[in-house]
């Protein structure tokens, strides 16, 4: 099985999440698909840097999810979606490629 890494999962989950609850109008199926990949990054955050990083980790990307909405009301939704996804994204990355 091809590996996915935890950065894309997450950055996946955040705009995966988004796209699901606007066009199906069904912002709780949203919050699955947020949920569901917020879960297999945490995993995969967990095996590749240790517990710590993977609170750590998991506590960002719910604050990006919620921060997200703030910063929707200032650049508009697209634009804040990607920008909390790039940066739960890079520190993903960070976080994983500093513990290998």
């Amino acid at each position: 099985m091809a590996k996915v890494p935890a950065a894309a999962v997450a950055a996946g989950g955040l705009v995966g999440g988004y796209a699901t609850a606007r066009w199906t109008r069904k912002r709780p199926l949203g919050g699955v698909a947020l949920a569901a990949a917020g879960t297999v990054a945490a995993y995969e955050w967990n095996r590749q840097a240790g517990p710590r990083a993977a609170a750590g980790l998991t506590t960002a990307y719910v604050a990006a999810f919620a921060g997200s909405h703030a910063l929707a009301k200032k650049i508009g939704a697209w634009p804040a979606v990607f920008t909390v996804a790039g940066t739960v994204a890079a520190a993903s990355w960070a976080v994983t490629r500093r513990a290998a």
